[in-house]
């Protein structure tokens, strides 16, 4: 992929770019290798590479310069204001949709919030794509309701002029800290999801959800924990009840479910569980349970395991509580999939009474260190 903002030294976001790709995923693959290799994986699966340009479907904007002449991008390491609205990550009609958010700062006179002044209302423009239908969200994080009126104001012209636009929101982050965004969130719009669809499946997206930034490694990642799982039974292995625990808005108990099975997710935001609630609704789906609760404690709480266990936790990983509750609950397979190789690796490492079958890394973050791990899990035999 070629940048003209790292050739010139501008955004170095991009940390690998300068490596050819090939490199980049063998050298991913190489750091994985050293992480699980004392664990004894029975097999390690070839990595899934990533498009290697065009693959981020969503967009996290500074903005600064001024009302009449706005930079949505970064503020780089010298402290200088990049505008990133070409940045070649984000499809081709992402520039088209920044080109007019550009013009609804200028017409509703939106000030980029100035950071060491701590003066100003807008601070981020946070813009997601739906891989599926094509459809935006956008989200506008403002200091306070300041301009708020001056935004309804504009926001028929902004739907006129972005057909393709269904949700948009304002996001209160009032603190002068390095905070994305606030717990507040004003919908502007009637329509308040986002609608996905990968592999077939719907996947509802509310304003705060959180959503993989790839969406075409995402599916593929969804349905690898499908086949897998399909393997499982066809091998004769029961798989009546299914725990998804972190299921964000459901992308793996959904892909991963029949009604053949109970699923049970567990979510810690209640805006999640009901996108969640949409989609299993609308694929028919009649024995599933979605809770938002935090997942270490509904596992402490539980008296009898899942057949299979599926976790997707935040980089900081499991953590020993829900480490100790999984150990003693003893499902018979886990499914593991995780953005921090190290967590992984230290959980896996507290995980002792579990054999790790297979290994597969996915890039959902091309050009960059980070990587997606997919793990499968299977109870040791216990010992008299």
């Amino acid at each position: 992929m070629h940048c003209a903002h790292f050739v010139a030294g501008r955004c170095q976001s991009c940390q690998w770019l300068a490596m050819p790709y090939a490199e980049q995923l063998a050298l991913k693959q190489q750091q994985l290798l050293q992480l699980v290799s004392p664990l004894a994986p029975l097999e390690i699966l070839a990595p899934v590479a990533s498009q290697q340009q065009a693959c981020r479907y969503k967009a996290k904007m500074v903005v600064q310069g001024s009302c009449e002449a706005p930079l949505l991008g970064i503020i780089n390491q010298q402290g200088q204001a990049v505008d990133l609205a070409d940045c070649p990550l984000y499809p081709p009609a992402f520039a088209a949709v920044f080109a007019v958010i550009k013009q609804l700062i200028s017409r509703a006179q939106l000030t980029p919030y100035d950071i060491a002044a701590r003066c100003g209302e807008l601070k981020y423009v946070l813009l997601q794509q739906s891989y599926h239908s094509g459809h935006f969200m956008l989200r506008l994080v403002l200091r306070s309701k300041n301009c708020l009126a001056a935004l309804q104001k504009h926001l028929p012209w902004l739907l006129a002029s972005l057909p393709a636009l269904s949700v948009v929101s304002v996001n209160l982050q009032p603190k002068p800290a390095a905070l994305l965004e606030g717990p507040e969130e004003i919908l502007l719009t009637e329509q308040a999801l986002l609608r996905e669809q990968l592999n077939q499946v719907p996947l509802y997206l509310s304003p705060q959800s959180f959503f993989q930034i790839n969406p075409e490694l995402a599916a593929r990642l969804y349905a690898t924990a499908a086949t897998w799982t399909a393997e499982l039974t066809q091998q004769g292995v029961p798989i009546r009840h299914l725990w998804d625990l972190f299921c964000g808005v459901g992308g793996f108990g959904l892909h991963l479910a029949s009604n053949q099975m109970t699923l049970t997710g567990i979510e810690i935001a209640p805006s999640a569980i009901a996108s969640a609630k949409q989609a299993a609704a609308e694929l028919g789906f009649t024995q599933v349970d979605f809770r938002a609760l935090d997942s270490a404690a509904f596992a402490t709480a539980a008296v009898s395991p899942p057949d299979l266990l599926v976790v997707n936790p935040p980089r900081r990983g499991l953590g020993v509580e829900l480490v100790t509750a999984i150990k003693q609950l003893a499902p018979a397979y886990i499914i593991y999939s995780s953005c921090n190789a190290n967590s992984l690796a230290a959980d896996l490492t507290l995980l002792d009474n579990y054999q790790l079958l297979r290994v597969q890394l996915f890039d959902l973050f091309a050009h960059s260190s980070h990587y997606e791990v997919l793990t499968l899990l299977q109870q040791r035999a216990k010992t008299a």
